[in-house]
């Protein structure tokens, strides 16, 4: 383990020629100067890579730069919370920007000990208070959670279980704990899917990991086998190991629930296990935190959704990160995942999108939090708003109208009056209709054609009008122009 007496000072020419550019996967793997000599071999043997994490704050004030105050509060942290970060991960930082994103999910923070508004819990899911048997969280009628380990690949500083993660060892052989959650799932008929988590399960030893996967598939009634797991993301060596993959797929019912939140997670070593995975018949689906300095813009949050389907992970979740204790410079507000939201949902393909949700206090479980696209309603139709902005009404049963046509305005005129749609001035997409519906004749002195969708210099697509020719259903009317119609 990398533990020096003394500082070490790395010529900056290593330092900028270590790879830290941001192509989402990077072309090439990135290693910190401290491990260039390590032989591959060895960079490539997930126990290699365990028994080098970096552990304590004595290690990472000779890898990264701190004023003295922080160095002092995160020592004193090192108290309460763990640190543990794989070589392989810590070679994502930045080693120049302190606000490295990668830095703030793996590198203690001295805000880790604030906890300004009072709100913050230690177990603010109150997976305890549903925990019909030691280790297990019963709290969907047909899906239960199974807590089969504390040990983790890396320690996650915004991690809800941050109370319980690395507190002790592992174990090769099953307890009586053990037992007695997978007899609660056996005899509880109405139990579809079990999630196994931890700390990580892919850390277990394959002994024990094993007894899991084997008990679970012997019981008739449980359909689908989750293994949530960072190590794709953190610590992808481990994935390397045939055995383990192998072990995975005899399960048959299992999917992998994997985590990256950032775009420069994906790596060619993430995405190499990711395929190893899917061409051994697993399925894998992504969840990801919303976290404050590190995807809480549009930008980040599209390249990660976008790096996530070319590698074949499914966005599946977006959480707001939860109110635990050390965590709470984390979390953003709500408003700002709303944002985020709206600027996914038709910008980019659906299979891209997951669900924002709030996993709230007092067991409540996980609450879809999305944009307003139902603006109102009527006995006869509703308003539905879309990602451009265009307001529709939509007849949702095959019925007669009850309302009597009425003169008014605005979105009232859709339910009560005659319009079937309110268009936003300038759409583009309408804008795009109408020069692809337009007769393509050639100029003059045989120049171009305009047509085939390309704006033409005379009609910038910005100011083009809708053509009732080409959407006789759709007035020619913007939001701040409405008619009143009958």
């Amino acid at each position: 383990m990398f533990e020096p007496d003394e500082p070490r000072s790395l010529p900056a020419s290593a330092m900028l020629g270590s790879g830290y550019e941001d192509d989402e996967p990077p072309s090439i793997s990135r290693r910190h100067p401290i491990w260039q000599a390590v032989p591959q071999e060895q960079w490539d043997d997930w126990r290699w890579q365990t028994q080098n994490a970096i552990r304590s704050v004595r290690q990472l004030r000779h890898l990264l730069s701190f004023r003295p105050e922080e160095l002092e509060a995160i020592g004193q942290l090192e108290r309460d919370y763990k640190v543990a970060i794989p070589p392989y991960y810590f070679s994502l930082i930045d080693p120049h920007n302190p606000a490295d994103p990668i830095r703030l999910q793996s590198v203690p923070s001295p805000q880790e000990g604030e906890n300004p508004s009072g709100y913050e819990l230690e177990d603010p899911l109150e997976e305890d208070k549903d925990s019909p048997v030691p280790g297990l969280t019963h709290r969907y009628p047909d899906r239960v959670l199974m807590i089969t380990t504390p040990n983790c690949s890396m320690y996650c500083r915004y991690c809800t279980r941050k109370r319980a993660t690395l507190t002790r060892g592992g174990w090769e052989g099953s307890s009586g704990d053990d037992e007695r959650m997978i007899d609660y799932i056996r005899r509880t008929e109405a139990i579809r899917d079990v999630v196994i988590s931890g700390g990580d399960p892919l850390t277990l030893p394959l002994g024990k990991l094993r007894f899991y996967l084997d008990q679970l598939k012997a019981i008739d009634h449980v359909d689908v086998i989750r293994v949530g797991t960072r190590v794709p993301v953190t610590l992808p060596q481990r994935l390397y190991d045939n055995e383990l993959v192998d072990l995975l797929a005899s399960a048959e019912k299992v999917y992998i629930q994997t985590h990256f939140n950032h775009p420069r997670e994906i790596t060619p070593e993430s995405a190499r296990v990711c395929r190893t995975l899917l061409r051994n018949g697993m399925m894998i689906n992504n969840h990801s935190v919303l976290l404050k300095g590190v995807n809480d813009n549009l930008e980040t949050m599209r390249n990660l959704l976008r790096g996530l389907l070319r590698i074949k992970v499914r966005p599946y979740y977006l959480f707001h990160c939860d109110p635990v204790i050390g965590a709470g410079h984390f979390r953003t507000s709500v408003w700002t995942g709303l944002e985020i939201m709206e600027g996914l949902r038709g910008h980019m393909s659906g299979i891209g999108i997951p669900t924002y949700v709030v996993d709230s206090p007092h067991g409540g479980g996980k609450i879809p939090l999305m944009p307003n696209y139902l603006v109102s309603m009527s006995n006869d139709s509703v308003v539905l708003r879309n990602y451009e902005g265009l307001l529709i009404r939509y007849q949702a049963e095959d019925k007669p109208a009850t309302t009597e046509p009425t003169m008014t305005r605005g979105v009232s005129s859709l339910l009560q009056g005659s319009r079937s749609a309110l268009i936003p001035e300038g759409l583009e997409r309408l804008a795009r209709r109408r020069r692809n519906a337009e007769p393509c004749v050639p100029p003059p002195e045989d120049a171009p054609c305009a047509g085939a969708g390309e704006p033409t210099s005379a009609e910038p697509a910005d100011t083009l009008k809708l053509s009732l020719t080409v959407l006789p259903s759709l007035p020619d009317t913007a939001y701040h122009n409405e008619s009143a119609t009958r």
